[in-house]
C-alpha cells in the first residue's frame, strides 16, 4: 500500500478514525457534511483508485438517493411548502435540505468505514485490543480477514461452477436459480470450516491464555508522537467548538445556517483534521520525488 498513514503507529490510525466517524454521525452542519465527504472521497479514491470509486457510484450514491426520497415522502415538516404530493402532503423546502443531509451523513459513514477496513488490518486491531478484550478483538479482526476472503472465494467458485455445471447461453430461471444455490452450498460448507479451522489454529497457540505474549513489529516513533499531538489539539478544539454550538443548524420550522467567526475556525479545524491523511500523503511523495531528482 503507498498510503504512508497507514505506516503511522496503530494507535494513531484508531485514534484518527474514532474521531472523524464520530464527528460524522454528530454533525448536520452542511458545510462540515461537505468536508467531511469530500475529504473522505478523496483519501478513499487515493487508497484504492478506481475500485474505490466505482464502489462510491454503485453503492453509495443509490444508498444516498433512497434515503434523501425517503426523508422527502414522510417527512413533510417545514414552513416553506414548494409543492404538494398526489397523497395531499406538502414538500417542504426544509425536508428536501434535512433529506440531503442526511443522506450526505449517511455517505460519510460508509465512506469512512470503508477507509478505516483498509488501514486498520486484523492485525493492528489485536495489537490494540488483543489483551484487553481477547476473544471480541479476535473475532473481529477474523471478520475483517474474512471479508476479503470470502470476496477471492467467492469469485474462484463462481468461475468454477460456469465453467464446469453452467451453460451461459441457458438463461432458464430453474438453472440460474441451481447454479445459485451450489454457490451458496460451497461457500457455506468453506465458511464453516474455514471458521473452525481458525478457532483451532488459534486455540492451539494458546491465544487468550494468561501471560501469554504476541509479535508486534510496531514501535512508536518521534512522528508519531508529533501526529498525535496535532491530532489531540485538533480533536480537543473541535469539542470545546462543538459545545460551544459553532456547528448548530436550525432545519425546523425554517431552515437557518449562521457563519460565525467562530464557526469559520471551526470549519478550518475540522478541514485540517479530515484531510490530515492526505497532508501527511503528500508531503511524503513531494519528498521522496524530491530526493529522487537529487540521484
Amino acid at each position: 500500500m503507498k498510503d504512508e498513514f497507514s505506516r503511522f503507529h496503530p494507535t494513531i490510525n484508531f485514534i484518527y478514525f474514532a474521531a472523524v466517524i464520530t464527528f460524522s454521525t454528530i454533525y448536520m452542519n452542511p458545510i462540515l457534511l461537505s468536508i467531511s465527504f469530500i475529504s473522505g472521497l478523496i483519501y478513499s479514491i487515493y487508497l484504492d483508485g478506481r475500485k474505490s470509486f466505482r464502489f462510491n457510484l454503485l453503492t453509495i450514491l443509490p444508498i444516498s438517493i433512497f434515503a434523501a426520497l425517503v426523508n422527502i415522502a414522510f417527512n413533510h415538516n417545514g414552513m416553506t411548502i414548494l409543492c404538494y404530493l398526489p397523497t395531499g402532503n406538502p414538500v417542504t423546502l426544509e425536508s428536501i435540505i434535512y433529506g440531503i443531509c442526511a443522506a450526505v451523513l449517511l455517505s460519510n459513514i460508509i465512506i469512512w468505514f470503508f477507509c478505516f477496513s483498509r488501514i486498520i488490518t486484523s492485525d493492528k486491531f489485536i495489537y490494540l485490543f488483543g489483551k484487553i478484550i481477547p476473544s471480541l478483538s479476535l473475532v473481529l479482526s477474523m471478520i475483517i480477514r474474512f471479508i476479503p476472503l470470502f470476496k477471492h472465494q467467492y469469485q474462484a467458485v463462481s468461475t468454477a461452477q460456469k465453467t464446469l455445471t453452467y451453460n451461459n447461453k441457458n438463461n432458464k430461471i430453474t438453472s440460474k436459480i441451481k447454479h445459485s444455490l451450489n454457490i451458496f452450498s460451497i461457500m457455506l460448507t468453506w465458511s464453516l470450516e474455514n471458521s473452525i479451522i481458525t478457532a483451532d489454529s488459534m486455540n492451539s497457540r494458546g491465544y487468550g491464555l494468561k501471560g501469554r505474549t504476541a509479535f508486534s513489529n510496531y514501535k512508536f516513533y518521534f512522528r508519531d508522537g508529533i501526529v498525535l499531538i496535532i491530532m489531540a489539539a485538533l480533536i480537543i478544539t473541535l469539542i470545546f467548538l462543538t459545545y460551544g454550538g459553532y456547528a448548530d443548524i436550525a432545519f425546523y420550522p425554517f431552515y437557518e445556517l449562521n457563519i460565525t467567526g467562530i464557526g469559520i475556525v471551526g470549519y478550518i479545524i475540522y478541514a485540517g483534521l479530515c484531510i490530515l491523511p492526505m497532508i501527511i500523503n503528500i508531503t511524503e511523495d513531494m519528498k521522496w520525488n524530491y530526493f529522487r531528482s537529487k540521484i
